[in-house]
C-alpha cells in the first residue's frame, strides 16, 4: 500500500504535525482489505494508552436541516478560532455520490477558509449508505486528527440517523435551527431535545421572529429540564454577531464535560456502529443483540481504541453460545 503507514501517521500526529492530515484522510477512506490493518495502527496510536490520555481537541458537531446556514456559520466560528490562535479540523459530511461513493465536496467549496493557512484542514467525507449517517471512516478520521487540532469539527446533514450519531462522536453538540422557515416547529415535533448541548439560532438579523424562535426552544428546554442549555442567536451576514457568545458557549459545555466518560462512551459507540456496518443487522444478531454488545464493550479495558474493541465483538459473535 502506498503512502505513509498508520504507524508514521499517528507518531506525526502525536507530535502535533498538521500536514498529516490530507495522507490520514486518505488512509482511513481506503476501502481496500490491506489498509485495515494500516488503520488499526493508525487509532491504535492515538488511543488514549498511546497518548497518555484522551486527545487534546474540542470535538465539535455542527447539525441541522438542509440550507439552515451551517456552511455560512462554520465560516465564522473557522475564522474566530483561528484568530484565537486555535487549530481547526472541519469534515463536512457530504450526501455520497451514488456512481463512486465519494464525497460531492459541496460543503468544503461553501465553507470560506484561507487555503493557505496551515492551521485549518477543511475535507469533505462521504456519508456512507445511510442519508445523514457517519460513515466508519469519518469517526475515524475525527478520533485521529483530535490528537493534533485543537477544535475538530463534524458537520453534518440534519437528516436521517446525523443527530444522535454526531452526538456519539462529538463532546458538543450544536444543532442549528432557523426562525420563521418552520425548522423551530419541526425540531420541536422530531424528540430530539435531548441531544443539543447548544442550541443556535440563524439570521438573528431577522428580529421578532428570531426573538420568538428563541423563546419557544428556551421553553421546550424548560419542559424536559434542560433550562441550561445555551441558546444562542448568530447572524453570519454583516454585520456578522453572535459568533463570540457561540464560541463562548461551545467552550462552556466543553470545560463543565467529563472528557474521558464522553469519549469513552464514543470509542465503544464506534466500535458498534463499525461491527454493524461490516457484519450488518445479523452479525448484531449473532452477538445477541445490541444490549449483549455492549455489554462485551464495557467488559473492555477503559482505554482501548476502535479497532480493538471492534474485535472483542467480532471475537464474542464468532463464539460458541
Amino acid at each position: 500500500m502506498s503512502g505513509p503507514s498508520g504507524t508514521e501517521l499517528a507518531e506525526r500526529l502525536r507530535g502535533g504535525d498538521l500536514t498529516a492530515a490530507p495522507a490520514v484522510l486518505n488512509l482511513v477512506e481506503n476501502a481496500a482489505p490491506a489498509a485495515r490493518d494500516e488503520i488499526a495502527a493508525l487509532l491504535r496510536g492515538v488511543s488514549p494508552a498511546a497518548l497518555g490520555g484522551e486527545a487534546r481537541a474540542h470535538v465539535v458537531g455542527v447539525t441541522g436541516p438542509p440550507g439552515v446556514g451551517k456552511s455560512t456559520l462554520l465560516s465564522e466560528l473557522v475564522r474566530a478560532w483561528r484568530t484565537a490562535g486555535r487549530t481547526v479540523a472541519v469534515l463536512a459530511v457530504d450526501p455520497s455520490s451514488r456512481r463512486s461513493g465519494g464525497a460531492l465536496l459541496g460543503d468544503r467549496a461553501r465553507i470560506a477558509y484561507d487555503p493557505e493557512d496551515p492551521g485549518t484542514f477543511i475535507r469533505s467525507t462521504a456519508a456512507g449508505t445511510r442519508l445523514g449517517g457517519l460513515a466508519p471512516a469519518t469517526r475515524a478520521a475525527a478520533h485521529a486528527l483530535a490528537a493534533a487540532f485543537d477544535v475538530v469539527v463534524l458537520e453534518t446533514v440534519g437528516v436521517g440517523q446525523s443527530e444522535t450519531e454526531v452526538a456519539e462522536v462529538a463532546d458538543t453538540v450544536a444543532v442549528i435551527v432557523q426562525p420563521g422557515s418552520g425548522d423551530v416547529l419541526q425540531f420541536l415535533k422530531s424528540g430530539i431535545m435531548e441531544i443539543p448541548d447548544v442550541l443556535v439560532v440563524t439570521k438573528a438579523d431577522l428580529g421578532d421572529v428570531a426573538v420568538r424562535a428563541q423563546r419557544d426552544l428556551r421553553a421546550a428546554l424548560r419542559s424536559i429540564g434542560r433550562r441550561g442549555t445555551a441558546v444562542v442567536a448568530v447572524s453570519s451576514v454583516s454585520p456578522v454577531r453572535g459568533i463570540d457568545e457561540l464560541v463562548a458557549a461551545l467552550d462552556a459545555h466543553r470545560a463543565g464535560l467529563d472528557v474521558a466518560a464522553r469519549r469513552l462512551a464514543a470509542r465503544r459507540a464506534g466500535a458498534l456502529a463499525d461491527f454493524a456496518a461490516e457484519h450488518g443487522e445479523r452479525g448484531v444478531r449473532a452477538l445477541g443483540g445490541r444490549r449483549v454488545a455492549r455489554r462485551v464493550l464495557e467488559e473492555q479495558a477503559a482505554g482501548a481504541d476502535v479497532p480493538a474493541l471492534t474485535a472483542a465483538l467480532e471475537s464474542r459473535a464468532g463464539a460458541p453460545s
